[in-house]
């Protein structure tokens, strides 16, 4: 999962600026990976917006300018998520119903301005907003790949 980016070095031991970091995932985070491989943080500076790292291996600016533009991640097992929470890859594809009518299926989830909503491709062809809130979905069953809706309150 995208945890940010490196960003310009930042001193002459190997350290860099942590640019589009997600603040809550390298939150006491003591390894990330960045290229696909599993790098100890040796370094922490900064703020948790603004971050600086040094990476084990990392020792001077050069080798930071090498690393920089690379992708920090961290494994999505690693992050909990809370109850009416969910991925949304695993929200796309599901089938959309209003209790036993078909509506259509997931294509993705978008966030807009004020909430996310899910992006669903109807049988004739239309395109159906329906926004994460309590009132708009009834249910998930991620396992079961399915979601229902309340068309009432989607065209009301």
């Amino acid at each position: 999962m995208f945890a940010g980016r490196v960003g310009r070095p930042h001193g002459l031991d190997g350290s860099f600026h942590v640019v589009a970091a997600d603040a809550e995932l390298l939150r006491g985070r003591a390894t990330i990976f960045i290229s696909g491989s599993a790098r100890a943080i040796v370094r922490r500076a900064g703020t948790e917006d603004n971050p600086i790292f040094r990476l084990e291996g990392s020792s001077s600016r050069e080798d930071a300018e090498a690393l920089r533009g690379a992708e920090l991640s961290v494994p999505m097992s690693d992050v909990e998520l809370e109850e009416d929470e969910y991925w949304a890859a695993d929200l796309a594809g599901c089938a959309v119903v209003d209790g036993d009518t078909a509506i259509g299926f997931v294509r993705r989830m978008s966030a807009l301005p004020s909430c996310e909503v899910l992006e669903v491709d109807r049988p004739d062809g239309s395109e159906l907003l329906v926004p994460m809130v309590r009132d708009a979905i009834r249910s998930i069953d991620v396992a079961a790949r399915r979601i229902d809706v309340d068309m009432e309150f989607l065209e009301g």
